[in-house]
């Protein structure tokens, strides 16, 4: 890239950044300092205004960068994506909405123990939260790498380095000041800027096509080298018995894993009542809608402009085709418009991962203080507020999510969040819905339904070809893969709802009539929510 793409996107970058800093630093001097002015915003937003918030928490550098790039590599099977991802929506406006906001406080965990012994349940809730915030932290971290890589030349090493490095110390930044408030008004700011961004590059490219979508999915399939094969599914997870059941758990975790992402079920605790929930709801529905359907124009648009060998040079995993996609609808490289268009999409881009991983920190921050650390510390020993631990938790967990980042820079981030949503569709969901609509589930059967959903999709993914065995592994180099699967999700879920299960039937404790019945009136009514 030419010196003015590097110097005009910089500073977009820095002006996102200083306006968001400027937010952060104004809400923490007019705070109460509350464990729920932090972890909730002292649940003071509009349903519109969390709908838009949870809209820019869950459009993530998976959607905006991943889902494009594997559209112009892989056509209809990139496609599967958008799909899941949207479809994912529909399971948490039915089943988990109204009724967590209604049951919890601030985590998971409250749902679960608001019927069970809280000490094992809320160390097994807050272990799994943990563990999905960091796989979904380091997808944004990869995606942040490889959008400056690109912006200084896309062999720059040290660039991408820093590039993680950076973002972890800013989203440290964010939630160590401004609490959930200030993460609320940057994923607002985030998700205006980008539906204004992908609004205006599908109309370019509709424009190249001069409106024609036939014109636009022809022109793909033959630059793909591919021909038909490439608007025909099969082209990534076809073939064999292996790819075929990879693309089935694929699905499952994408439509399955929403309702168990903890950065998203804490979006719920920030309005006033479950109707302001179930209407956040709706709003970000309409919102992530309508950018899922442009993500599919973009990724043909990136594969008819541009082609996928050329993305996949850019970067092998394809996680720059929507800001070349840009460079060429603005003129193509050393234009004036394309060096504009580049910048504003690679600054949206980097806002958008900025916003997400504040998110993501702050969420996983609140399980280790609200449910790890008030069950695990001793009755004599000195207390700290829930609200300095979180703090330091939050840069316990970016030092570790900037490790894991630098090491996986090579994957695909759309693929490493689907990852992320196989853990929480295993881990959180089976607890989740058994403690909202079984009666006779014990805490037996929730502590061993989230290690017997957690335990395995982990050790899956780390024996899977993944980590191991494939020339796009973490450690390409070695090869220790005994699961022949990419994404652990077909087997780890259904364990996780067998577990919770066994647990239960297996329990020599009776389950808690009365506290099931208080926590059904309160999840159907709101009578006693918080």
């Amino acid at each position: 890239m030419t010196g003015d793409h590097q110097t005009l996107a910089l500073v977009l970058f820095s002006v996102f950044v200083a306006v968001t800093l400027g937010i952060t630093t104004w809400v923490s001097r007019n705070r109460r300092g509350s464990a729920e002015e932090f972890y909730a915003g002292g649940r003071l937003f509009s349903p519109m205004e969390n709908g838009f918030a949870i809209a820019g928490d869950y459009m993530s550098a998976a959607s905006f960068l991943g889902i494009s790039g594997l559209i112009a590599l892989y056509g209809y099977d990139g496609m599967l994506y958008s799909v899941g991802f949207l479809v994912a929506w529909l399971v948490v406006l039915l089943l988990v909405a109204e009724l967590v906001r209604n049951c919890g406080r601030f985590t998971l965990a409250d749902v679960v123990a608001a019927r069970m012994a809280e000490r094992p349940v809320r160390i097994a809730a807050g272990t799994s939260s943990v563990a999905v915030s960091v796989l979904y932290l380091v997808a944004q971290m990869v995606g942040a790498g490889s959008l400056v890589a690109l912006l200084l030349g896309g062999t720059s090493e040290a660039a991408r380095s820093w590039t993680v490095i950076g973002v972890g110390a800013l989203m440290v930044i964010y939630v160590s000041l401004g609490g959930m408030r200030a993460t609320t008004w940057i994923q607002i700011v985030k998700a205006v800027l980008l539906m204004a961004g992908t609004i205006a590059l599908t109309v370019l490219v509709l424009l190249r096509f001069h409106g024609d979508v036939n014109d636009l999915l022809s022109s793909a399939a033959e630059r793909s080298g591919h021909g038909l094969d490439f608007l025909a599914p099969g082209l990534r997870y076809g073939g064999d018995w292996t790819a075929r059941l990879d693309f089935i758990s694929l699905g499952v975790a994408l439509v399955l894993g929403t309702a168990g992402l903890p950065h998203i079920l804490s979006r719920f605790y920030t309005v006033p009542t479950a109707r302001a929930a179930r209407r956040s709801v709706v709003w970000s529905i309409g919102l992530i809608g309508s950018f899922y359907l442009m993500t599919i124009v973009l990724g043909f648009g990136a594969a008819a402009l541009i082609g996928p060998d050329e993305v996949r040079a850019s970067n092998a995993s394809g996680n720059t085709a929507v800001p070349l996609l840009a460079l060429d609808l603005g003129g193509g490289a050393g234009s004036t418009g394309g060096t504009v268009l580049f910048a504003i999409v690679a600054a949206v881009a980097f806002a958008t991962i900025l916003a997400v991983v504040a998110g993501i920190t702050l969420a996983s921050s609140a399980s280790v203080a609200h449910d790890l650390y008030a069950s695990l510390r001793r009755r004599h020993a000195k207390q700290y507020s829930e609200v300095t631990v979180a703090r330091i938790a939050a840069a316990g967990i970016g030092a570790v999510a900037i490790g894991l980042g630098l090491l996986a820079r090579d994957l695909n981030v759309a693929f490493l969040v689907g990852l992320a949503f196989a853990v929480a569709a295993s881990a959180n969901l089976p607890v989740l819905l058994y403690s909202l609509f079984w009666r006779k589930f014990t805490t037996r059967g929730a502590v061993w339904s989230v290690y017997g959903g957690l335990i395995p999709a982990v050790l899956l993914v780390l024996v899977s070809p993944v980590v191991s065995g494939s020339p796009e592994a973490l450690f390409p180099g070695v090869d220790f893969h005994l699961f022949p699967l990419q994404n652990p999700g077909v087997v780890s879920i259904p364990l996780g709802f067998l577990a919770g299960w066994f647990g239960t039937v297996t329990s020599t404790e009776p389950p808690d009539e009365a506290r099931h019945a208080e926590a059904e009136v309160r999840a159907l009514t709101g009578a006693g929510a918080v």
